[in-house]
């Protein structure tokens, strides 16, 4: 049994989009990983700072 010819693109639509989704969400949670890796360094630093400061203002109030 035959299948028409558009059949054939309808399935290779659906491989082609499945693929595309799958590719798709592997890069958006690579670029989710490194923002947040990125935040995560921002909030340490600001942590360090915060850190230092208090620091000098113990040492100055001594």
């Amino acid at each position: 049994m035959a299948l028409p010819i558009w059949l054939y693109f309808v399935i290779a639509g659906i491989f082609v989009s499945a693929f595309m989704a799958v590719k798709t969400a592997r890069e958006e949670r690579e670029f989710e990983r490194e923002w947040i890796e990125k935040e995560g360094e921002v909030y340490i630093e600001r942590m360090e700072e915060e850190k230092e400061r208090r620091k000098e203002i113990r040492q100055a109030g001594s």
